[in-house]
């Protein structure tokens, strides 16, 4: 079971960082992330970081803005968002793969997703 959180209202130009718990799966062994989904859009693969995390995938609209982390020790799986932007508007989703390599699109588990609104 994955569960997010640290969701929330921020102006534009803040930051925010959520946060993904796994309870009986150790996320270390498979390809993990984030995608998101917004009214009127198409679900966008915003990260995903294989198991060994020698590939980090980006979408680009989140390039250097966004940062993908994966604390082994606590289980955990974080986004860190920077520069956010209203186009970043979104209910996001932590997501595990049943494979070690990320694939777009192709994930087989996620969570009920936390709400990020970036608004002034």
């Amino acid at each position: 079971q994955l569960v997010e959180s640290g969701g929330g209202l921020v102006q534009p130009g803040g930051s925010l960082r959520l946060s993904c718990s796994s309870s009986g799966t150790r996320l270390s062994l498979f390809a993990v992330g984030w995608f998101r989904e917004a009214p009127g859009k198409e679900r966008e693969d915003v990260s995903c970081l294989s198991s060994d995390e020698s590939e980090i995938y980006y979408a680009d609209s989140v390039k250097d803005r966004f940062t993908i982390i994966r604390d082994k020790a606590k289980n955990e799986l974080y986004l860190e968002m920077n520069n956010l932007r209203p186009e970043d508007t979104a209910t996001y989703f932590c997501a595990r793969r049943t494979w070690r390599l990320c694939e777009v699109n192709k994930w087989d588990y996620w969570g009920d997703g936390t709400q990020v609104t970036v608004s002034s």
